[in-house]
């Protein structure tokens, strides 16, 4: 069964949500992310996706406090990422109460740092996040272009112990058009080991439900419950 990871995107402490990760579309959703947390496991969620936009922008963990908060107020088990840059931010992480980490700047521009963190919290903890525009890495908020082919990118992580990607299509996220299910499509064919985590453009149980018969392991949805595409109520009936 696929697991519908909601998604909380955080900006000056409120969950906030962006599209195509430009910081001038902002929408800011709720003042207080714990409630939204609530929400989510008041509905049977066990997973949360939890990112901090203001660490993405700074390079370092910004929102540490919002983590700590909905780690120890929930049961949810949490992946966080956004500022994830040096070893002071992964241990301050975890210490907050994340379950897994997600890297993606870091496992550019830092590759031998992300190499020692897979090797000291192993493929189970360490997610890497392969965000991309026009099938290239997206890195810093995805303010950047790395110029490196995300299945080159992934295969080279790979060999070196992933289990675990998020992906998302910079140019679907906060658009709610739609996943971009042929790069899905195209990753799950090179890597058929690899967990494989949708992210963006999610826009109804119909993008769900195609995602779940591509037997994909997981998928992020965030716009699409705060703007009442999907409910908390359908995912439950559908996919818990």
């Amino acid at each position: 069964m696929i697991q519908i990871i909601p998604a909380i995107d955080i900006i000056d402490g409120k969950c906030v949500r962006l599209s195509q990760g430009d910081y001038s579309q902002k929408k800011t959703y709720f003042e207080n992310p714990l409630e939204v947390a609530k929400m989510f496991e008041d509905a049977g969620l066990k997973r949360l996706h939890l990112v901090d936009l203001d660490g993405a922008k700074n390079k370092k963990i910004t929102n540490a406090k919002v983590l700590e908060n909905i780690a120890s107020k929930t049961k949810l088990t949490i992946d966080f990422g956004g500022g994830v840059q040096s070893e002071e931010d992964i241990r301050l992480a975890f210490d907050c109460g994340a379950a897994q980490v997600t890297g993606g700047s870091v496992a550019v521009k830092k590759p031998e740092m992300f190499d020692k963190w897979l090797s000291q919290y192993g493929g189970d903890r360490i997610i890497l996040g392969a965000d991309a525009r026009n099938e290239k890495i997206a890195v810093s908020g995805w303010e950047e272009d790395s110029g490196v082919w995300v299945y080159e990118f992934i295969e080279n992580w790979l060999k070196k112990g992933i289990k675990y990607t998020i992906s998302t299509d910079v140019a679907k996220d906060g658009l709610l058009q739609g996943p971009s299910f042929d790069l899905y499509k195209k990753i799950q064919d090179q890597f058929p080991e690899l967990n494989i985590i949708a992210s963006g453009g999610v826009s109804s149980m119909k993008d769900l439900e195609e995602l779940a018969e591509m037997n994909i392991y997981g998928v992020i949805v965030g716009k699409a419950i705060y703007e009442g595409r999907i409910s908390l109520n359908e995912i439950s009936k559908r996919f818990l």
